[in-house]
């Protein structure tokens, strides 16, 4: 199967938005600023710079707009935010926000807690944002949570989220991000939800987004890798966590994906030396431990 590795993996870095928003601690927005810009130099075509949600639910990501028109922005870096209705999406075209993405669930119990509706009702709020937003020629993005278990319902049916990611791909996302909310989810288990979703989706359209709860998303992205997927999301210095599942450790670390890729001899344009440093810095600023190993051990 190793043959079959890609040979180049595109990194989306996600710790200024999904990792940031579950922290305990918020950041100024200046401080959030400084983070995003010393994300730019490391090497990342992709940055999730923010959230246009309402303050009220995610105080963390209350600065986005002021951050987002205030990065200094780099040639051939894509700055994206969560926009989840269409208050949110004009917002983020006001600030000049490159990608947006709106967020679909492949649990009923989760969407209900996460945005008090069922997937259906989620799905219909979303198709005028991305409507809008391609009328514009803003891409959309399409995550969907809980790919591999739920907090509440426990083991989610792979027809589940085919189903939720097709409806996703067909109301125009360019793209598709699968996510382990927290963090359950094993190899064979990541190797049977990959290969459904290929069923309906191409390889080039395909993103995974582990959470390292277990200990288990290195392994997670080596098989989606085995699979075809070259698209990961990352959270510098694991960053992260979810307010969903008791203990969890947050996102996969970008500085450990990043060591594991380039010592399987896959490019993904990222210094590590320099990505370490951001990791170093962002923890001490958020005034807890490193969740990169990779970051600890250099």
């Amino acid at each position: 199967m190793f043959d079959m590795l890609p040979k180049s993996v595109q990194i989306v870095e996600v710790g200024p938005r999904d990792g940031l928003q579950n922290e305990k601690t918020s950041l100024s927005a200046q401080d959030k600023i400084t983070f995003i810009n010393q994300l730019s130099q490391v090497g990342f075509k992709r940055i999730e710079a923010g959230s246009f949600v309402s303050p009220k639910w995610v105080p963390q990501m209350a600065s986005s707009d002021e951050v987002m028109r205030a990065i200094e922005r780099v040639k051939d870096v894509r700055y994206s935010a969560l926009t989840p209705n269409m208050k949110g999406l004009e917002l983020a075209m006001q600030a000049n926000v490159q990608e947006v993405a709106v967020f679909g669930a492949a649990s009923q119990s989760f969407s209900q807690k996460n945005i008090n509706c069922s997937i259906e009702e989620s799905l219909e709020r979303f198709l005028p944002v991305v409507e809008h937003a391609k009328n514009h020629n803003i891409p959309v993005r399409g995550y969907v949570s809980c790919v591999l278990g739920c907090p509440y319902e426990g083991d989610i049916a792979v027809a589940d989220v085919k189903n939720v990611s097709k409806a996703l791909l067909d109301m125009g996302c360019y793209e598709i991000s699968l996510g382990d909310t927290i963090g359950v989810g094993t190899p064979i288990k990541t190797k049977a939800l990959i290969e459904t979703c290929l069923e309906i989706i191409p390889s080039d359209q395909l993103a995974v987004h582990f959470h390292d709860t277990y200990g288990q998303a290195l392994a997670n992205i080596l098989t989606a890798l085995q699979l075809g997927v070259h698209i990961v999301d990352s959270s510098v210095a694991g960053l992260g966590g979810c307010p969903y599942a008791k203990g969890a450790s947050g996102n996969v670390a970008s500085e450990d994906v990043v060591y594991m890729l380039h010592n399987m001899g896959i490019d993904t344009g990222i210094d590590l030396s320099k990505l370490v440093a951001v990791g170093k810095n962002i923890s001490s600023l958020l005034k807890r431990p490193n969740g990169s190993k990779v970051g600890v051990a250099l």
